[in-house]
């Protein structure tokens, strides 16, 4: 997949693609649905598939008060995106010059004047412009005026542990993770929830009860709700090498918030690997995909206490994901 960065290297995009455009923080079920849509039509046309998303997400720069916690890195994005099919993705900086264009202006300056799509594939909830009054009805317009056909995609629905159907989206992806329904999000993403980071040290204390673990730096992404998980982990010398799933580790998965009220790591992160001879892995990168949750963080009397429940904790762990067919 190629990547393109900044205005001047659009000259790069083939003319007559089909082009989709959105955040697709998550690439949930939804939004793979618009990418294999666009990819089918991208094949029968005999023409290249351009994703054209921006960097950070555009309520981060304008009200960053309200900016959703982001479900992707942006080196997993770029991977996933291209697993899915993308030959080119175009990657805009969000600024205040960018993100201040009319609907019109924008779709006249990027599409019609610089990318000429032959065709543009967008989800039914689609809106551009400063002021987010554009939507696929617009789009439409503006490409039978302007030489490109729109196709609407419409939302995915998927039965998750209530029985009900329900309609998938970013913002349902991070209320299940909050909530610590990492099995519910794993059906919406139709993989894990992947929270990528760098190891860290910490206190010690795992080891000290004979359960060393690798403690992860306050990751750029949203971390799912405090409780004990059964999950897996990979482990890579950079965040580049965690993108694509190779070697998964199960563990023993514990997310605690800081007694210290740490604002710069207000959560602890902390993996214990279910194998043996485990080298040590400060200054590592590691992935943790969330499985399924174990039950609630807990206080305990003593350290022995402590010591007996995460060994509970592993023999579940260990019936879930038997190692190694993960």
């Amino acid at each position: 997949m190629e990547i393109i960065q900044g205005i001047s290297g659009f000259k790069k995009v083939v003319r007559g693609c089909v082009l989709t455009i959105g955040n697709f923080d998550g690439l949930h079920l939804g939004h793979q649905k618009i990418l294999s849509t666009a990819r089918k039509a991208a094949d029968e046309l005999k023409t290249s598939l351009v994703v054209m998303t921006f960097e950070p997400h555009p309520v981060a720069v304008l009200h960053p008060e309200m900016a959703p916690e982001r479900l992707l890195t942006l080196p997993l994005k770029e991977c996933l995106l291209a697993h899915f099919g993308v030959d080119t993705l175009i990657l805009l900086r969000s600024d205040l010059q960018l993100l201040q264009y009319s609907g019109t202006d924008f779709i006249k300056k990027f599409l019609t004047n610089l990318i000429k799509p032959r065709l543009v594939v967008e989800g039914r909830d689609f809106h551009f412009g400063s002021d987010r009054c554009g939507n696929v009805e617009t789009l439409a317009k503006i490409g039978s005026e302007n030489g490109f056909d729109v196709v609407v995609v419409e939302p995915v629905a998927a039965a998750l542990s209530g029985g009900k159907n329900i309609t998938i989206s970013s913002t349902l992806v991070r209320e299940l993770l909050l909530a610590g329904n990492v099995t519910d999000a794993a059906v919406a993403l139709s993989r894990p929830y992947r929270l990528i980071s760098k190891v860290i040290y910490g206190k010690g204390k795992g080891a000290r009860l004979g359960f060393p673990t690798a403690n992860l730096l306050q990751p750029a992404q949203l971390v799912p709700a405090t409780g004990v998980y059964a999950g897996t982990v990979e482990i890579a010398n950079t965040h580049e090498q965690l993108c694509p799933m190779h070697n998964r580790i199960p563990a023993a998965v514990s997310i605690i918030a800081s007694p210290a009220g740490d604002v710069d790591n207000p959560l602890l992160i902390e993996s214990h690997l279910l194998i043996d001879n485990v080298h040590s892995l400060y200054g590592k990168w590691i992935a943790i995909d969330f499985i399924q949750k174990i039950r609630d963080q807990m206080k305990f009397e003593s350290d022995e206490h402590l010591a007996a429940q995460i060994a509970e904790d592993c023999n579940k762990v260990k019936h879930i994901l038997p190692h190694p067919n993960i």
